[in-house]
């Protein structure tokens, strides 16, 4: 074989492994945890519920315009959202989107697929729940589990406590759905795009999100706005990795009961140990750092809800999520990659959540404490006992789950 097909294949292979393989779940979680620490040290921690909110506003304010916003929950919406194109948190939501798209089209995943008229309300539903969830616990599974615990908050463990609940019913009531109810079987349909072409629309993506990168960075009358390229493009990062690696937190809560198989949770484990370092380098106050930067680092994604209001909206997002079959980051990257489901699930997600965050807001919930407490954990113990403590229990999580694999104890029977 002469050297030019060797090389050949190697670039083969490399493709292949990059960009048509799915990647070993361990590997994603530690990209995932990277590239997590990665755009909190950039400008901010990403979610998903930022973008799916902001969309969300635009949809409230654009009703408001229409029929008037002189009363009710309309009134609230008489001043215009910031764009979904200036909005830091829409930005990570479109560059998400973006970056799963890209995994798709290069990978030959990308079609339209259409669920069963069930699946539809079941979208409806989902959608509604995890709006109001993700209001409740002050984030989705990102803002209010992973980056929460990842950025040393107890919020993130009342949550994941209403989760791990919420997943469990939802399971419970999906057996129920698959032995009694037959109703919306049909409809399911699949428009797939020639497989040759989509390499091409992939690479086409990746010359827009350049684009638009560039286009970000070159604007010289705002800094903040010129800071949203790299959370762009590290945003599309997160989406093509969690595509490529079919990185569903809902699943690490979801398999240990339904399989028993703990390869996610274990996975979602070692990324928020990756955070929850990384988050700590970053908000240590070292004398070097600048004294309004520390305190503004430590303040991202500490939120008022260790109490009720993350417990309870653990839970009712967990069940959405379950009816969804997708977590905030799932819906984002499964819309990426064509699943019309999840297209469904974004805009019910969207106005509940905009809502209910909106009525939240302009009663001071939060910040008077009726959702819970503010609780930094380093402010409490230090960094060092705080990491301490996120590692011990994920090592107690870690045991369970691998105990349960061995004795299937925790099995949700069907």
């Amino acid at each position: 074989m002469s050297e030019e097909s060797v090389l050949s294949e190697k670039a083969k292979g490399l493709y292949k492994t990059l960009c048509q393989s799915e990647w070993n779940a361990t590997v994603t979680g530690v990209i995932v945890g990277f590239l997590s620490v990665m755009i909190m040290a950039w400008w901010r921690p990403w979610g998903a519920v930022g973008a799916i909110r902001n969309w969300g506003d635009w949809i409230m304010y654009g009703v408001a315009s229409v029929f008037g916003s002189d009363a009710g929950i309309l009134a609230l919406y008489e001043e215009a959202p910031r764009s979904i194109f200036v909005s830091s948190g829409s930005v990570i939501g479109l560059g998400f989107v973006l970056g799963a798209f890209i995994s798709a089209c290069l990978g030959k995943d990308f079609a339209l697929r259409v669920p069963p008229y069930r699946e539809w309300v079941k979208a409806v539903i989902a959608g509604i729940l995890m709006g109001i969830g993700a209001s409740l616990a002050g984030g989705c599974n990102v803002g209010g589990f992973y980056n929460a615990i990842g950025n040393l908050s107890a919020s993130g463990f009342a949550m994941m406590f209403g989760l791990v609940f919420g997943v469990v019913l939802g399971l419970k009531l999906l057996y129920v759905e698959m032995e009694h109810i037959s109703w919306g079987d049909g409809g399911s349909k699949t428009f797939s795009i020639p497989t040759g072409t989509l390499p091409f629309i992939g690479i086409a993506a990746i010359v827009a999100l350049v684009a638009g990168a560039y286009a970000y960075a070159g604007n010289e009358d705002s800094d903040y706005i010129a800071s949203l390229s790299g959370v762009l493009v590290i945003a599309a990062a997160l989406g093509y990795a969690m595509q490529r690696g079919r990185w569903c937190m809902v699943q690490g809560f979801r398999e240990p009961h339904m399989t028993g198989d703990c390869t996610m949770a274990k996975s979602v484990m070692l990324s928020i140990m990756v955070v929850a370092v990384g988050a700590a380098v970053l908000k240590y106050a070292v004398p070097m750092r600048a004294e309004g930067e520390a305190v503004l680092a430590t303040a991202h994604y500490v939120r008022g809800t260790f109490g009720w209001g993350g417990v309870v909206g653990g839970f009712l997002f967990g069940l959405g999520a379950m009816f969804a079959g997708g977590c905030g980051s799932g819906t984002l990257w499964r819309v990426g990659e064509g699943q019309v489901k999840l297209m469904m699930v974004v805009p019910f997600f969207a106005i509940s959540n905009s809502i209910v965050t909106a009525w939240f807001k302009d009663n001071d919930f939060e910040a008077d404490g009726v959702l819970g407490s503010y609780v930094y954990l380093p402010d409490v113990m230090g960094y060092g006992p705080t990491l301490l403590l996120i590692g011990a229990f994920l090592v107690v999580w870690y045991l369970v789950v691998t105990w349960n694999e061995d004795t299937n104890k925790l099995i949700v029977p069907m």
